[in-house]
């Protein structure tokens, strides 16, 4: 199955083992639309392996995170979101669904930072989340604004 040896070429490449759980996890991560949370990851993943746990699916998902293989979006209101996307991005955030929704690098203006960093300190990411209200939850079409 070629998305499993991907799989498996990545754990590698992240020194990570490369468990039928993970394999699970990982390919509903990336199957889902958007910046799913772990409750939803959890319960495609369930259907797969009925006896898989929430903490285990947490768990796998903290170490995707630490490794690199995912990334983290969005600290807002304490809930974790993840995705896939390894490109450069960033994100709109309604602040009233929580849906996250990437906008493009092109679509913000370079990001510059006026104060020098701490010596030794080194940018691994600058990420900008813009925060509002969608056009769902303001009853506004994207036309009319």
């Amino acid at each position: 199955m070629k998305s499993e040896f991907n799989f498996r070429e990545r754990c590698h490449e992240y020194g990570l083992a490369a468990t039928h759980q993970r394999l699970v996890i990982y390919e509903t991560v990336r199957s889902l639309h958007g910046h799913p949370s772990p409750e939803i990851i959890y319960a495609k993943v369930r259907k797969k392996l009925p006896s898989i746990s929430l903490a285990t699916v947490y768990k796998n998902l903290h170490t995707f995170i630490a490794s690199g293989m995912l990334r983290e979006v969005s600290l807002h209101r304490g809930s974790l979101r993840v995705e896939s996307n390894q490109e450069p991005h960033h994100h709109l955030v309604c602040t009233r669904c929580r849906s996250i929704t990437d906008l493009d690098e092109e679509g913000i203006d370079p990001v510059r930072l006026r104060h020098k960093l701490p010596p030794g300190f080194l940018v691994s990411r600058i990420a900008v989340d813009v925060l509002g209200v969608c056009p769902k939850c303001s009853g506004r079409s994207r036309n009319s604004f």
